[in-house]
């Protein structure tokens, strides 16, 4: 990974932490974010807030499933405007999930083919 693509990375993930903070009130404490051709994947730890953690342990992980996929579609808009502003690239489709324990979470961004690449899988 060169210089450039690390300081991308951290950049991806700190926003992403960030966008997630103004949302739901916290953000991970722990979040690495892989660039490969076309795709970008933020991986998040410790994801959950206090009152989601205290649900969770009190067997409604479902219900803090449903309120993640729910922040994650209202968030989808700035987490694209996000990565494509730092990657001059256009996001074509966004993913994401969440897992309850252990307390992770995924954003996944697929870019629009480079025209290095003509689409095609390697």
């Amino acid at each position: 990974m060169s210089i450039a693509e690390g300081q991308l990375s951290a950049a991806i993930s700190n926003s992403v932490v960030q966008c997630t903070r103004e949302y739901t009130g916290r953000g991970a404490t722990k979040a690495r974010t892989t660039i490969g051709n076309d795709m970008i994947v933020t991986r998040m730890e410790d994801t959950l807030t206090k009152g989601e953690r205290s649900l969770a342990d009190n067997g409604k992980g479902e219900m803090v499933s449903e309120i993640r996929r729910c922040f994650q579609m209202t968030m989808r808009d700035d987490l694209v405007a996000r990565v494509e502003a730092l990657t001059g690239r256009k996001v074509i489709a966004f993913m994401s999930a969440n897992h309850i324990e252990p307390d992770m979470g995924v954003e996944v961004f697929v870019l629009e083919p480079s025209s290095g690449n003509g689409g095609t899988a390697a």
